[in-house]
């Protein structure tokens, strides 16, 4: 009598069969994956059975559970999504569209969204686009839709995409990242007003007088909030702005704005906020060449705490936005969307960021009492 075993076994070698059948050659056994009914036998129960151990059914005993579990670990099954998603209509997989990734902000908020997603077992597909516009969105929406995504989380740090993806149509939920606070679209967003008022008001504290600013692209959202921060904690100092500066994010943008800056000092430039740490690097280096001591003559101070900011010369005062936070905040609440949770109003998340002090920056005169209103160094 043949005895069949309950699931597929190892392939032999091609040396092993050789000495089996007198040393001719036989192709090895090609393995099948484990399927549940492999397991249902293994562990003597029904598929039912394993299905209910599968899907964490509370009407299965515990003895039966361990001895399936048992079962499923000795064989390395792993079960099939494809057949989950038909049986409980389900992809697990949300979408991620976004554009600029190259850049540290929307690459930090990419790998943020991904590692949330998977920490709650979801798979992401990301479409990343050069530019993002009506047309572009609609055509990655669509491929998304026909992927199975069950929501998707837009970067979206320009204005024009927010409001290109807020005239779309879409069967799925979709959250915004990175800005879209002033429309109807469910968002989170590092909270960058605050983020400049604290850059602002800390230079103001170390006893500078005013403090320039060097500001990012005109149409992203980011650099319209952090402009604004600055010259509101100005004006609420009852200082009048100073020349605004604006670069494209890059070093190369902040060593030409640099450049003009240098030429105003003695002028009354003894302080300036650059919207991020990529141009402040810039603006560090062309006050150098040009022989101004930051800080001794010049407080410079970035926005992101990259990597690299704590190693500039000197190591660079700036902002530091909390991606992961962002990241879970985003997945959190597209996941709430999904599975209809209730909600009252349209969900704005801003999350808070922090100051990070180092040697860029330093009292000029004695510490200044603080204002009233002012937020906190």
């Amino acid at each position: 009598m043949t005895v069949r075993p309950p699931f597929p076994l190892p392939a032999e070698s091609a040396s092993t069969a050789d000495d089996r059948r007198g040393g001719a050659a036989v192709a090895p056994v090609r393995l099948r994956r484990p399927t549940m009914a492999d397991v249902a036998r293994l562990a003597g129960v029904s598929h039912q059975t394993v299905s209910r151990v599968l899907g964490d059914h509370p009407n299965v005993r515990d003895e039966t559970r361990v001895k399936v579990l048992r079962a499923i670990e000795e064989m390395g099954y792993r079960r099939n999504s494809s057949a989950r998603a038909l049986a409980t209509r389900r992809t697990r997989t949300l979408g991620v569209v976004a554009s600029d990734t190259t850049l540290y902000g929307p690459a930090s908020t990419l790998f943020a969204l991904e590692e949330a997603a998977r920490a709650q077992g979801y798979l992401v597909s990301t479409v990343s686009l050069r530019k993002l516009t009506v047309d572009t969105l609609s055509e990655a929406l669509d491929h998304l839709g026909d992927g199975g995504v069950e929501g998707v989380v837009a970067i979206a740090p320009q204005r024009s995409a927010v409001e290109a993806l807020a005239g779309l149509r879409h069967p799925f939920p979709a959250v915004v990242v990175g800005s879209g606070l002033g429309v109807d679209t469910p968002c989170v967003t590092v909270d960058q007003h605050l983020g400049a008022r604290l850059a602002t008001a800390h230079l103001l504290a170390a006893g500078h007088r005013t403090v320039w600013h060097l500001a990012g692209p005109e149409d992203w959202q980011e650099a319209a909030d952090r402009a604004a921060g600055w010259r509101a904690t100005l004006e609420a100092d009852g200082i009048e702005p100073p020349l605004l500066l604006r670069g494209d994010w890059s070093p190369l943008s902040g060593y030409r704005a640099g450049q003009e800056l240098a030429g105003w000092v003695g002028r009354g430039l003894t302080a300036v906020f650059v919207a991020n740490d990529q141009m402040a690097l810039g603006v560090l280096r062309a006050l150098r060449e040009a022989g101004v001591r930051t800080p001794e003559d010049v407080a410079v101070v970035g926005f992101d705490d990259i990597p690299e900011s704590e190693f500039f010369a000197p190591p660079l005062t700036t902002v530091r936005q909390d991606f992961s936070a962002v990241g879970k905040h985003s997945i959190a609440l597209l996941l709430d969307l999904i599975e209809g949770r209730e909600i009252s109003q349209t969900p704005r998340i801003a999350i808070e960021p922090q100051l990070v002090v180092r040697a860029s920056t330093f009292p000029q005169t004695a510490q200044r009492a603080p204002q009233p209103g002012a937020p906190p160094t």
